[in-house]
């Protein structure tokens, strides 16, 4: 652990006094106030769009980064735009193809003290930089209306189960989920099957919720499908 790591630790613990904490508090909340209200008033505007999940990590010229480029690029040929958290690796690529096919390109990004900064790929009036990771993670879910989820670390792994939640329990609507790489997530899935359904803990029925994939084509026909089912376009 380092020494920032420990002061942060030592620093939730000091004891404050009223008059502090009320201050902190109340500033605290006005700041998250405007970072909803930018958003709202920004992604409003967009219309039917797909998020894509993954690793900041991914280099360009990878199988998956290859992969989020070509699946953000049939997507927004079939009309959707495109939400990424605007950093580099698979949110780049989901973003460079979005642009590629001339549709809308959208970063949400969050102010780190490493990895993220913003892509080129995003529009520059679609380029929203947040301090808190709760406000990011409700414009990612209020203006999808479908979600693709690559490989990627406990970010992604927070995002995934964040839409399969509200999902479950009813909060959102039932839009579709693709996780792209059946070895990357074959055991997870298999954990999720043979653990907590064997559990008890959620229903075999839940399984259905998502879908693996391995092929753009899959994620695109199977987000069209579901709109088709519905006689829904992108543009309604």
């Amino acid at each position: 652990m380092t020494a920032s790591e420990e002061a942060k630790i030592r620093k939730a613990f000091t004891d404050k006094d009223w008059q502090e904490i009320k201050t902190q508090d109340t500033w605290q909340i006005f700041k998250i106030m405007s970072e909803f209200v930018e958003g709202f008033e920004k992604m409003g505007r967009i219309g039917p769009c797909v998020s894509i999940f993954g690793s900041a990590r991914t280099k360009p010229g990878s199988p998956y980064y290859k992969l989020a480029e070509e699946i953000a690029y049939q997507l927004t040929q079939s009309g959707y735009g495109i939400i990424t958290g605007g950093g580099p690796g698979i949110m780049e690529a989901g973003n460079k193809g979005a642009q590629r096919a001339g549709g809308k390109s959208v970063g949400l990004n969050i102010r780190l003290p490493f990895e993220q900064t913003s892509n080129p790929y995003v529009d520059h009036d679609k380029n929203i930089i947040f301090n808190y990771f709760f406000v990011r993670k409700v414009m990612f879910m209020k203006y999808a209306q479908g979600f693709v989820v690559l490989p990627g670390g406990f970010g992604t792994l927070d995002e995934f189960f964040e839409a399969l939640t509200l999902i479950q329990t009813k909060k959102i609507g039932r839009f579709p989920i693709v996780l792209m790489g059946k070895n990357y997530w074959g055991k997870l899935f298999e954990w999720i099957q043979t653990v907590m359904v064997e559990e008890g803990n959620i229903s075999p029925e839940d399984l259905s919720l998502f879908k693996i994939a391995d092929k753009a084509e899959e994620a695109t026909e199977h987000i069209d499908a579901f709109y088709s089912k519905y006689l829904l376009k992108p543009n309604f």
